[in-house]
């Protein structure tokens, strides 16, 4: 599989995709710069967190008129694969690629910490080999990362089991205190209708690799591959 990274400018976990999507899942990786008008052959297209733009106006907001959003936006109308992690996440609601939107937290203050969030569904590329329920521990990184969505968009998120993680206890319990953001009903990440474009706010490219002392992201990996193979 041919994984496209987007790189926006201020874009800072790039690298950190890359290597993991090369390195450690083996996989081919293109870099696309953000004023690029071509995915290259790719086969799935990731957003990666970082600080696009600065993120002025709002996070994300700017990065989605980029010229290669129009591409990734054509590619995901087609069915095509699109997971944007963290700010990826922030543009891809921005973009309408994903509803809802990401606020600042309910605190105002960046949130930097080691988080545990569980799948709620195993019917998506990104959670098809992870355990229903079953708490992982993946860090967050985020000054707005409060999912919101109006009541009636956030009951069709939830109607249509599009969200795909939700932020627990290390034993799996959905609790306020696990909730390092405000976000509505505890929601860390979440797909389109058409399961084919994944947001979410916790990196699991930070928590898959050994020498960091966690691989627990390694699942999402891995779950992209064993995906298509099947």
């Amino acid at each position: 599989m041919k994984f496209g990274v987007v790189i926006f400018p201020g874009s800072n976990c790039d690298e950190d995709m890359v290597y993991v999507l090369r390195n450690i899942m083996k996989q081919e990786v293109e870099k696309l710069w953000h004023k690029e008008h071509s995915l290259k052959g790719c086969d799935f297209i990731v957003l990666p967190g970082g600080f696009s733009y600065g993120d002025h106006l709002r996070s994300g907001a700017i990065a989605q008129l980029s010229p290669i959003m129009q591409e990734v936006k054509e590619f995901a109308a087609k069915g095509g694969f699109v997971f944007g992690v963290c700010n990826g996440f922030q543009i891809l609601c921005e973009s309408q690629l994903l509803p809802g939107a990401l606020l600042h937290n309910t605190h105002h203050q960046f949130v930097c910490k080691n988080v545990f969030i569980k799948a709620e569904t195993d019917e998506t590329i990104i959670t098809s080999s992870l355990k229903i329920g079953a708490p992982i521990k993946i860090p967050v990184a985020h000054g707005e990362g409060r999912f919101y969505a109006d009541e009636k968009t956030l009951a069709a998120i939830e109607n249509n089991n599009q969200v795909i993680f939700r932020y627990c206890d290390e034993n799996g319990y959905v609790t306020e205190e696990s909730n390092p953001n405000g976000a509505l009903n505890n929601i860390a990440g979440i797909c389109n209708e058409g399961r084919n474009v994944f947001g979410m706010m916790p990196h699991p490219e930070r928590a898959a690799d050994a020498v960091l002392g966690n691989t627990d992201g390694l699942a999402i990996f891995k779950s992209m591959l064993n995906f298509v193979s099947a």
